[in-house]
């Protein structure tokens, strides 16, 4: 049937502040773009916006759906202020647990602990005799009791795996941490393979769907599909959720560790709404670590330099691998160390015709690697929400006269390169309009000051475009996605009120009303 999209505030996100009256939306594409009387005798049906605003779908250009969803089910321990106050929550939730079950915790951050003391393995055994993983807010860094080190075999004894550090006490002792791949001699002993654990996924990204569309997403470009045992588990779970109930866009990244697999057995996604994406591949760790891999030390560890994931030759040979089944890579890189490896690579081995790499996060870049990136053919995969997240406590690790841009958003647009924005959820909010606001105003909603380096502040036109434009540029997709456009894809973003008229403040309270994907509503509030 087709739709004529009329009476509110359509942006096309073409051009700053440009709108049409009317969108004419035929078999899940935009027929045509005008008035409404050139486009109503045209329509079977009208459907009036009531004044509400409405703009091309947003899109989270990075995050980990499934990681989203178990979120919304685990220990929440994003809002705790001190050590004191972990264990206690911890203790109350373990004192409700069967024997032997898992307690997972998601979110904990000593910066904005009051004492900044991060607690002992010693610590969590009195609170329970069961499994205790607690994942940092960077999941970069897991903190587990003696019982969860016993499952993953780990002991005194255990050296360091390859891109990974195990955590110990002044006397060489576990104190309960792992860093990098060192979390997984922990997280692999979970069991993946249980009817229980796969109906666990299904539910998982059932409710990270349900809550992306509530808030008015109409996609997101997601990485998990080395994290949930084979492949085929996360994979199929994908498959069934959305390929075959769910009008719901989304690009699955696939790490490095099952890339080739992949390739080889050439699995199957359950088009259209479900799409194959780059190489997904980590250079470093992050800051809240002091993992992320830096060409001078840390500020405040002497003869720290972060860590890289791979040393450079294995690099070199991820990135071939991609190269030979024509493929892009995503590479996650925070500092500059991470960059510089990684553009030695990308240079040397050039992505496919038609297809662009993507470069997530770069918290820290040099002069020189900008001029280097600008001559690339990548997209910015950047996260706004970091800068409120990550100040001012990075500045004491990084040290305020560190060479270099930092969270450098308006630099990168400014010096001509596409920009993509993702929020990482679930390390942050899943929220677009937080993190539009902390593009726009870096800072805290509830802040007093005005905003960290605010010589990189966004308008939120260009906010708002990273989530439309940015996105679709981020798969290649920008001549069929990210405008209201004819020919586009007719996938809606409506809003209860304007996000470019009032204060930023104002912004932050408006709701999604209706979430469509390719023509069809999804989501609509009551």
């Amino acid at each position: 049937m087709t739709q004529l999209w009329t009476n509110g505030t359509i942006y096309t996100m073409e051009n700053e502040m440009e709108t049409v009256n009317a969108v004419l939306v035929n078999n899940g594409k935009i027929q045509a773009v005008g008035s409404f009387e050139e486009l109503q005798p045209l329509a079977e049906e009208i459907i009036d916006l009531q004044g509400a605003t409405m703009y091309p779908g947003f899109v989270d250009s990075h995050l980990h759906m499934i990681g989203h969803g178990a979120k919304l089910q685990r220990l929440d321990l994003t809002t705790v202020k001190s050590a004191d106050e972990l264990l206690r929550v911890v203790g109350e939730v373990a004192a409700t647990l069967k024997p032997g079950e898992w307690l997972i915790g998601e979110g904990w951050n000593e910066n904005q602990f009051t004492d900044s003391r991060i607690p002992t393995r010693n610590e969590l055994d009195a609170q329970s005799t069961n499994p205790i993983l607690l994942n940092r807010v960077c999941h970069h860094v897991v903190l587990v009791n003696s019982a969860a080190l016993a499952i993953g075999n780990v002991t005194n004894d255990t050296i360091d795996p390859e891109g990974g550090k195990i955590g110990r006490d002044p006397n060489g002792d576990l104190n309960g941490l792992l860093y990098e791949q060192a979390t997984e001699l922990v997280a692999s002993a979970l069991n993946k393979e249980s009817e229980e654990y796969i109906q666990l996924l299904e539910k998982s990204l059932t409710l990270a769907v349900e809550d992306m569309l509530s808030h008015g997403l109409t996609g997101g470009h997601t990485e998990e599909m080395s994290y949930f045992g084979a492949y085929s588990l996360p994979l199929s779970t994908y498959n069934r959720v959305i390929g075959e109930k769910q009008n719901f866009r989304v690009n699955l990244l696939r790490h490095h560790h099952v890339f080739k697999e992949m390739m080889e057995q050439e699995a199957h996604f359950e088009g259209p709404f479900v799409e194959p994406g780059a190489m997904k591949i980590f250079a470093d760790g992050s800051f809240g670590g002091s993992t992320a891999a830096l060409l001078e030390p840390y500020a405040n560890e002497e003869g720290n330099y972060g860590m890289l994931i791979h040393s450079n030759e294995q690099m070199e040979q991820l990135v071939q691998l991609a190269r030979k089944y024509n493929e892009a890579v995503a590479i996650h890189l925070i500092g500059d160390a991470g960059v510089e490896q990684v553009l030695n690579c990308i240079e040397k081995y050039p992505v496919p015709e038609g297809k662009r790499d993507r470069l997530i996060h770069c918290c820290l870049v040099t002069e020189t690697q900008l001029e280097r990136i600008k001559k690339l053919p990548v997209i910015l995969d950047l996260q706004p929400a970091f800068v409120p997240s990550d100040f001012p406590w990075v500045l004491e690790k990084l040290g305020e006269n560190r060479s270099g841009y930092l969270y450098a958003w308006k630099t990168f647009m400014d010096e001509g390169l596409m920009c993509a924005a993702g929020t990482d959820a679930p390390i942050e909010a899943i929220s677009p309009l937080q993190n539009i606001y902390a593009a726009v105003e870096r800072k805290k909603s509830n802040a007093t000051h005005d905003g960290y380096i605010q010589s990189e502040k966004l308008t939120r036109f260009e906010a708002i475009r990273m989530y439309t434009v940015g996105s679709a540029q981020a798969i290649c997709k920008e001549h069929e996605r990210g405008l209201i456009k004819s020919g586009f894809d007719a996938d809606f973003s409506i809003f209860d009120q304007d996000l470019l008229e009032g204060t930023s403040e104002q912004m932050l309270q408006a709701k999604a009303l209706k979430t469509v994907v390719a023509g069809k509503i999804v989501f609509e509030r009551k």
